[in-house]
Order: structure tokens, then C-alpha cells, then sequence
């Protein structure tokens, strides 16, 4: 058993699962490949391709000429991602449920049911990422024989690190910014190394053309594409409430539900010639304040607080232990540019971000992820946001009519 070297990798039916286990089995690992399935398309009046993508997923493993199997997280996923999901626009958040899905699904229950049920040393996902376990002794050399347990390899002490794959633009860590060292040290990314035009040449080259012509997924994560308001309408009742205006307070239109609605969006409102932007939104009144431009000074802040962060290798860096204070890199969207930033330690592990430079619709619900150099330290949920651009400037023009008016008057004595 030792010398088999089991790794079970998940394939999606698309092309970069399909060729990470086809790299997998080049290297002579005994790979098995499994289908998750985490989203019941009987339970609602979408369109789903789940039916398709195990298919793909069935044929890439006859072509490799691997075991292939299907497991079902559909109950899991319903009550710890998307029960999740819809609470979070409830509370007025926007969350990010392929951020989630990874932490709870990917890297939890399949986690589990590939080293328990299926009995394997390793999973691999198609994920564009790697780790600092990737040496060339153990993945990138051809195997050889060894008395050693292929599972020993992950029973080091030093904390495992998530880095960067060599593809910048494709890089995933950001939706891997809340897995477990358990997981992580548990796992391979065999397209650590390649660019997605590279896995698609290798793809080509060994006659995957029925996973080369679907289309990238950009859907909610097992979901896919779908129109967002009809969807969450489906959940959650509408609740009608007011567009109101940031700057003077007038009301411009109506909409169905904040829960539709998340900061930075256009806001489509009947009746007005020029664009609105939605900059704020109040759940207890119902109203979502807008603004009339896309770079409205409401939409910009540098201050964040977050959750308890989730640091990749359990512990905070040093550095930040030490100083209560760590200089490093911020993204709070997939492939934004990275912002520099002060990350501040709290006493229960909560975090505050202090930006070099305002974001524009930094929002509560989404993850900020840090990173220094390479490597992803971990993420932690938006609570809180910092005031906005345009609230220091009222601010700032209020303190100084407040200053004018307490000038002492000279007039002249008679």
C-alpha cells in the first residue's frame, strides 16, 4: 500500500482537473478520480450543468483509465455554504461562497472521504496554486520505489505555506485563503508549475477535446451562471425599499431588497438619465444609499476590520506576534492588484487593515486575503468598514465652519 502512492483527485469536468489528474497519473501515482456533486438541480427552476460535468468527468477518467466515482455533499452544502450565503444578504453582507465552498466542501467533507472512505495518502485539485511541500524530490521526480510510506510525507512538523501558482493571472489562492493546515498538508496541486495555455496544450495533446471546448465557470461556486436578483428572490422574500441619494438625501427610485444590491454596482434605476452607484445600504430602514458616479468619493475607504483571520499556518507570522503590527499585501477581490497595507492584531484574533491608499467598494461579506511576497497568509471575513472618503470630507468641512463661526468678530469700538 505504501508503495502505491493513492491520490484521489477531484475532476469538475473541465479541462484543469482533467489534466491535473492526467499529471498525476504520468507520475506514477495511483489515481482515482471523484466527481463532487453539491447542488440538487430538482430543488429550484435554474438551469444546472451538474448532469453534464459528471459526464466529462466519466470520460476523462475512461480516457486516463482511472477508477472513477460520484459523491453527493449536496446536504452539506445546502446547510453550510448556501443557508450561509443567503443569511449573510440578509444582514446586508455580500459573501463569497466560493471561498466557503472550498473551506467546508472541497477541503473538509472531500477531504475526508478521500483519506477515510477511499483510503488515500493525497487528493490533488485542478487549483492553480502550490505549496511549500512541492519539492523535486518527492512530485516532480519520476516515483521510485521507497520503504518509505508515501503518507510519511506529510507527517512533517513545520507548518505547510501556500504560495502562488506560476500563473499570476490564474493564481487561486485567493479561494483557498480559508482552508485548513490539515487539508493543505494533505494535498497536491499538480498545476502548481503551468500556465493555463500550457494545460490546455497538454490537454489537446492527449485528445481531452470534450473538456476543451466548455467554457471557464463564472458562476456562484456548483451554482453556475444564473441572473443573481431572480435567484436570491427565490430565498428571500422581497423586501421593496428606497434608492436615496448619498449626497442630499432625495429619493431616486425604488428596488426590491438591499439583499440584490452589493456596494459598487450600478444601480438600476427607472426614470434617471445619468448613472447611480450603490455606496451604502441600511437594513433596518430598508433604504440603499447611491451616488451619481462609479468613483464617488462614498465608494472609497482604507480602514477594514475583519473576523477571527484564518492564518494558513494556524499561527500569525512572528513578525505580527511580536510587534502587533506587520507590513504586507491586500486583495479583498480575485486578481485585483495587491494594495499594501498595516495589518494590527486584536487580543480575540480579529484583524485591522489599514490601507495605503482607498479601495473603492471595499464590502462587508467579502474575504480580505493578505499576502507578503508569494505566499497567501490567510483571509477573515469584512465585518466592519472605516469611514468613506466622502464622510472625512463632511467631516473635514463641517470642523472647519464650526472653526470660522467661533472666531472671535473685531469690530470696531465706538
Amino acid at each position: 500500500m505504501g508503495l502505491a502512492r493513492c491520490v484521489v483527485c477531484a475532476v469538475s469536468g473541465g479541462v484543469d482537473s482533467s489534466v491535473a489528474a492526467l499529471l498525476l497519473k504520468r507520475r506514477g501515482y495511483n489515481v482515482t478520480g471523484v466527481f463532487m456533486k453539491n447542488w440538487d438541480s430538482l430543488d429550484e427552476s435554474g438551469v444546472c450543468t451538474s448532469d453534464k460535468d459528471c459526464e466529462d468527468a466519466y470520460k476523462v477518467c475512461q480516457t486516463l483509465d482511472i477508477p472513477f466515482h460520484q459523491v453527493s455533499f449536496v446536504k452539506e452544502y445546502w446547510h453550510e455554504v448556501f443557508t450561509n450565503l443567503v443569511k449573510e444578504y440578509q444582514k446586508g453582507r455580500t459573501p463569497n461562497p466560493d471561498i466557503m465552498c472550498n473551506k467546508n466542501i472541497k477541503f473538509n467533507y472531500f477531504y475526508k472521504y478521500a483519506m477515510d472512505t477511499l483510503g488515500a495518502d493525497a487528493m490533488a485539485t485542478g487549483h492553480y496554486a502550490r505549496t511549500s511541500q512541492e519539492d523535486e524530490e518527492v512530485f516532480h521526480q519520476m516515483y521510485s520505489p521507497s520503504t518509505k510510506l508515501f503518507r510519511d510525507r506529510f507527517e512533517i512538523r513545520n507548518p505547510v505555506r501556500l504560495h502562488q501558482g506560476a500563473d499570476l493571472f490564474k493564481d487561486q489562492t485567493f479561494f483557498l485563503s480559508q482552508i485548513s493546515q490539515e487539508a493543505l498538508r494533505h494535498t497536491i496541486f499538480p498545476l502548481a508549475g503551468l500556465t493555463k495555455d500550457f494545460v490546455r496544450k497538454i490537454a489537446a495533446e492527449a485528445g481531452l477535446h470534450n473538456v476543451l471546448k466548455k467554457k471557464e465557470s463564472m458562476g456562484i461556486c456548483f451554482i453556475g451562471e444564473r441572473n443573481f436578483e431572480k435567484f436570491i428572490l427565490e430565498y428571500i422574500e422581497p423586501k421593496p425599499g428606497n434608492f436615496v441619494s448619498i449626497e442630499d438625501g432625495s429619493i431616486k427610485g425604488t428596488h426590491k431588497g438591499w439583499f440584490t444590491l452589493t456596494l459598487g454596482q450600478r444601480a438600476r434605476i427607472g426614470g434617471q438619465k445619468d448613472p447611480w452607484f450603490v455606496v451604502d445600504k441600511d437594513i433596518v430602514t430598508g433604504d440603499v444609499m447611491v451616488a451619481p458616479t462609479t468613483n464617488h468619493p462614498a465608494l472609497f475607504r482604507d480602514t477594514i476590520k475583519t473576523d477571527r483571520f484564518n492564518w494558513i499556518t494556524t499561527e500569525p507570522p512572528r513578525e505580527l506576534i511580536q510587534a502587533k503590527m506587520m507590513q504586507c499585501n491586500f486583495r479583498f477581490i480575485h486578481q485585483m492588484p495587491l494594495v499594501k497595507c498595516t495589518v494590527t492584531l486584536n487580543m480575540d484574533g480579529t484583524v485591522w487593515i489599514s490601507l495605503s491608499e482607498p479601495v473603492r467598494a471595499l464590502t462587508p461579506g467579502q474575504f480580505a486575503v493578505l499576502y507578503k511576497g508569494d505566499e497567501c497568509l490567510g483571509s477573515g471575513k469584512i465585518l466592519l468598514l472605516g469611514p468613506s472618503q466622502f464622510t472625512l470630507q463632511r467631516g473635514r468641512e463641517r470642523l472647519s465652519a464650526a472653526a470660522q463661526l467661533k472666531e472671535p468678530s473685531h469690530k470696531p469700538v465706538s
